[in-house]
């Protein structure tokens, strides 16, 4: 079987697996330990090693801690990367102390300042007490290895903030609605790339929203466009080991040849406008 192929992490140094498991589906409950527990087992057992969270994600920093300590001998293994969406300095310093209390560990791979959504965000977050400085300080502490920004709002926003913060990673839509679209994989995309960024692939299937299997639109066929389009890793939310089996298989499958890429797209581009649902268009 073997696991999903590795990719570099941007000017990291390091490689992740080309899928990693995101912080939605079952994570995003509460009191579902057996459950989360079971789809964490699965993505390790299928050689995932990139596990993505967020504060703001219900409990899956508390599922992820109940398997780092239970497991400690796994953790070394894998690349775990949260979140905070706070935008004040002291406030980012309380969630990343309260997410690493939650996950039983000392040391976070990623952090991202999360959902930047607006210029007022932006100009919020580097402030003189903005949370923009409390990431660098984490990272130059080393509690901390990597810091990073995530959004699927605005392109501009998004470019701004990967063109002008120390940042080593950016998350962002990678989906044949984007394609469309326009904004996220032809500006903010190229930018990382060349500043040497890592890039995550989020909303790969839409939230569940582009499945269209009896048209051939399955999981593992937007899995690997999103592979086909130079980023360094593609998440995806699971909610039972056999959704994380589905994602592994699509990892091991590598990119989709550009020509099925291309009618993915075509066949998207009719409702591409109201099917971006995460951006926020009236």
């Amino acid at each position: 079987m073997g696991a999903p192929g590795r990719r570099r992490f941007g000017k990291t140094g390091r490689e992740v697996t080309a899928v990693g498991l995101g912080g939605e589906g079952i994570l995003r409950t509460y009191g579902r330990h057996a459950e989360a527990n079971a789809v964490i087992m699965e993505a390790l057992d299928q050689g995932i090693a990139y596990f993505d969270s967020a504060k703001a994600y219900a409990g899956s920093e508390d599922y992820y801690g109940e398997v780092w300590r239970n497991r400690p001998d796994l953790r070394a293994s894998v690349f775990q990367a949260s979140k905070s969406a706070s935008r004040l300095h002291a406030d980012a310093e309380l969630d990343l102390q309260a997410t690493l209390q939650r996950m039983g560990i000392e040391t976070l791979d990623l952090w991202q300042i999360h959902d930047v959504r607006t210029f007022t965000d932006i100009r919020e977050v580097e402030g003189p007490s903005g949370a923009l400085e409390a990431f660098i300080e984490a990272r130059e502490s080393g509690i901390v290895r990597h810091i990073g920004v995530t959004g699927h709002h605005d392109p501009d926003v998004l470019s701004h903030a990967v063109e002008t913060w120390p940042v080593d990673a950016v998350m962002l839509p990678v989906n044949p609605v984007e394609e469309v679209l326009g904004g996220f994989l032809d500006t903010t995309l190229p930018v990382a790339r060349e500043q040497g960024v890592a890039v995550i692939g989020m909303k790969v299937l839409g939230g569940s929203n582009y499945l269209v299997p009896g048209a051939g639109v399955t999981p593992e066929v937007l899995v690997r466009y999103a592979l086909s389009r130079e980023v360094s890793i593609a998440i995806v939310g699971c909610s039972t080991p056999a959704e994380v089996q589905a994602l592994a298989a699509a990892g091991r499958s590598g990119p989709l040849p550009d020509d099925e890429a291309a009618a993915l797209v075509e066949a998207f581009r009719p409702h591409a406008r109201e099917l971006a649902y995460y951006r926020g268009f009236r």
